[in-house]
């Protein structure tokens, strides 16, 4: 037996289920292919849940305090504080080297190389290693191999998707942060976030239904547009979708799926690595009991609230009126907009 647990995909959710295996003392080794730093499209806003995962764990990456979530359609914005502790705006990079540099101090080893199948009886499961005569040999697969997970597929657990499809950009702005809130500002058909990372930097995300570049996604932000410019690009732009992803289980056996890779229902709230890291968590205490079937239950347990919340949200603001709407709501009644960031701050 080569490990207790091979974990499938290096990115931040299967760092920190490598992390969270060897502090509950099992064996573990992660199946990477990319070098690090990985950079990825995402809004790059820890929630102040997801901040506190990574500090149990002893990891701080570096970055800008976030006190909260403002929505913003040109005419009229609300702000909410976290009610605790803040969150903190991280580039993609600086969080993966951070990870990374603990799993070194852990002593955990990544393997470069892709899990090109996975092979399982009662008691084991063998991890098959594109381009290597010899694999890996243990107990429990945790596979955090991203939004279009190739173990997810193999295992025949992708379900259909839902039929309206969602698209991410992003890019980096060198330009000083004027707010200390993530801004997102509401167009007729897609969103945009803008989240401050450094003392000079800001990311800018997109999330749209329509396909197109960036500079024409941007221009139906005017007001966000008119802040950026002059500002030069501190970054290429990245893209990933289509973001919803559906699944019949997060598990088969003694394979467990993580973060994205066990469905995913939108970026809207931004609350992905929050829910990853959680989810992460209940997974290596599902193997620890092995118990393997409850993984699921624990699993939708600790994110039904950030879950349904986004869900919701993805129903009423599907068509333009309920944009309106709900801004109009969020203004008029500040104190759910309150309680729904509060939920997004427990994530």
């Amino acid at each position: 037996m080569d490990a207790d647990i091979v974990v499938i995909g290096g990115g931040p959710v299967g760092m920190v289920a490598a992390l969270y295996a060897a502090r509950a003392g099992l064996s573990v080794v992660v199946l990477e292919p990319r070098p690090a730093p990985h950079d990825k499209a995402c809004g790059e806003g820890l929630m102040p849940g997801a901040l506190l995962a990574l500090h149990d764990l002893g990891v701080d990456p570096p970055g800008r305090a976030l006190r909260g979530i403002e929505y913003i359609d040109g005419r009229r914005s609300v702000s909410a504080d976290f009610s605790g502790p803040a969150g903190r705006g991280v580039r993609r990079t600086a969080l993966h080297q951070e990870l990374r540099a603990a799993l070194e101090i852990a002593e955990i080893s990544v393997i470069p190389g892709t899990a090109a199948g996975v092979e399982q009886d009662a008691d084991s499961v063998q991890v098959v290693i594109s381009g290597s005569k010899q694999g890996l040999v243990c107990r429990y697969v945790l596979a955090a191999d991203g939004l279009h997970s190739p173990t997810r597929r193999r295992l025949g657990l992708q379900a259909k998707a839902p039929s309206v499809r969602r698209y991410g950009l992003r890019q980096h702005f060198r330009v000083a942060p004027w707010n200390d809130c993530v801004e997102v500002y509401w167009a007729a058909s897609a969103e945009a976030y803008v989240t401050p990372v450094a003392e000079d930097v800001v990311g800018v995300a997109v999330l749209t239904t329509r396909r197109g570049a960036f500079d024409e996604h941007l221009a139906d932000f005017p007001h966000l547009a008119e802040r950026l410019t002059g500002a030069t690009p501190a970054s290429d732009i990245l893209g990933a979708g289509p973001l919803a992803q559906r699944v019949t289980s997060r598990v088969c056996g003694r394979i467990l799926l993580v973060g994205d890779a066990g469905g995913y229902v939108d970026a809207l709230t931004g609350e992905g690595l929050a829910v990853g890291f959680a989810q992460a968590e209940v997974a290596v205490q599902a193997v620890l009991l092995d118990r393997p079937a409850a993984y699921p239950r624990w699993a939708q347990k600790v994110t039904w609230r950030s879950t349904a919340l986004t869900r919701g949200l993805l129903v009423a603001t599907q068509p333009t009126w309920g944009r309106r709407v709900t801004l109009r709501a969020a203004v008029a009644m500040p104190g759910a907009f309150r309680a729904a960031v509060s939920v997004l701050a427990r994530s």
